[in-house]
């Protein structure tokens, strides 16, 4: 059914902010987010994979298993917290998520050889993991931004691509010359360094007029209405597809190039450019969805990650890796930006949070099935490529099903 909203409800001129304060909640969430669960952990877990094997002999099928439970963690969850950011607002979920995190993630450096220590800290981290990604950000710049607003999502957004960037080569810089333990302890420090003041001093909501609501919270629909859409559990498909493809390959990115004869620091730089292909294709795409159609922007950088996939199953070579990489973190970095984005645009931000906690879900099951998949499939044959095969094509539904999305809905007002 289509919902109009009457000429009188139509999005106020303050939905398109005039003032510094807006970006500045743009900045703080992009530097928060760089040092979040979605970037310093995801991004750094195939850097610490061999170490941890070599120092305590776990096989890697039993450490991407610490990957796994930290993405189911997050799928149980991150509804939760989204139930939580809908009725508190940000900062009360946010800064208390990114304490925990930073800590536990530096607890790291005092592993045991019992692998249970290992999958209770990422269980830790899991439940407190989408507190401190651009689920909690992403609302308090929705209330900032309407014409904007993609630009605006995909400028926060490109912190994990910055995360993954800068500490691959700084995780194996410090592994390296300090060993993993030491490692650990300085990620886990910036965290609580850098990220939480930032975000504790500028992240917050627009302040409502009179406590009227915001427009979209006005407009959007109940949690009940947006679960009967076909539009919401098209998004969660596509997510639930390209997550057990990307999140398996860029999980066991470094040790696969090291199979294959690639240094550990070529490898390194693959997951580099990986992240720098993400911070493009957030900037970009941010850019084209104020200005096309979102389902046809998506269909179009998943196309490119399912190459960059099928690329990754044969690359033996480090010009081979740095293409796959590129192609695989453009896509990555783009349906990150379109997930919360249509998520507005379809269903308002009434229960905008809890959605995206839902989405989340879907998105770290199959997080937790891909890394674990990728493991198992390397330890019973000893090798990725015919898997890799498989999530390329995985890789490709998921793109055709944004095709199917209907038009953006206008939504009337509740009595």
């Amino acid at each position: 059914m289509k919902h109009i909203a009457p000429a009188e409800n139509a999005l106020p001129p303050t939905a398109t902010p005039a003032t510094d304060t807006a970006w500045r909640v743009v900045v703080a969430g992009y530097f928060g987010v760089m040092v979040s669960f979605g970037s310093l952990l995801v991004f750094t877990f195939s850097i610490f994979l061999k170490p941890l094997t070599a120092s305590f002999g776990w096989s890697r099928e039993s450490v991407s298993a610490a990957f796994g439970f930290a993405a189911l963690t997050v799928a149980v969850c991150s509804p939760l917290l989204g139930i939580l950011l809908d009725r508190f607002g940000p900062r009360p979920v946010i800064l208390p998520c990114m304490t925990v995190f930073g800590l536990a993630f530096a607890s790291l450096g005092l592993l045991t050889s019992n692998l249970a220590h290992l999958y209770a800290i990422f269980i830790l981290l899991g439940m407190v993991g989408n507190g401190t990604t651009q689920m909690g950000y992403s609302r308090a710049v929705s209330t900032w931004f309407d014409r904007k607003r993609g630009l605006a999502l995909a400028l926060v957004m490109a912190g994990v691509g910055t995360g993954a960037m800068l500490f691959p080569p700084l995780a194996q810089g410090l592994i390296d010359r300090y060993g993993w333990r030491q490692a650990y302890f300085v990620f886990g420090a910036l965290v609580l360094l850098f990220g939480l003041p930032l975000t504790a001093r500028y992240v917050r909501e627009r302040p409502r007029a009179s406590g009227v609501p915001h427009a979209d919270e006005r407009h959007g629909l109940l949690l009940r209405q947006a679960l009967r859409t076909p539009a919401f559990w098209i998004v969660a498909g596509t997510l639930f597809f390209g997550s057990v493809s990307v999140n398996g390959a860029i999980t066991h990115l470094s040790p696969l190039l090291t199979d294959r004869g690639v240094t550990p620091g070529t490898a390194a730089l693959c997951a580099s450019v990986l992240g720098l292909a993400s911070f493009c294709g957030r900037l970009l795409t941010g850019l084209l969805l104020d200005r096309f159609f979102g389902p046809r922007v998506g269909f179009c950088l998943l196309v490119l990650t399912a190459a960059g996939i099928l690329l990754l199953a044969h690359a033996s070579s480090g010009a081979a890796g740095i293409t796959a990489a590129a192609l695989i973190g453009v896509g990555l970095g783009g349906e990150a930006d379109i997930t919360p984005y249509l998520l507005t645009r379809y269903f308002g931000l009434r229960s905008f949070s809890t959605l995206y906690g839902l989405t989340w879900t879907a998105y770290a099951i199959a997080g937790a099935l891909g890394p674990v998949v990728m493991g198992h499939a390397f330890d019973a044959t000893g090798s990725y490529a015919a898997l890799l095969l498989a999530l390329s094509v995985a890789t490709a539904v998921s793109a055709v099903l944004f095709l199917a999305l209907p038009r953006y809905p206008e939504f009337e007002v509740d009595a």
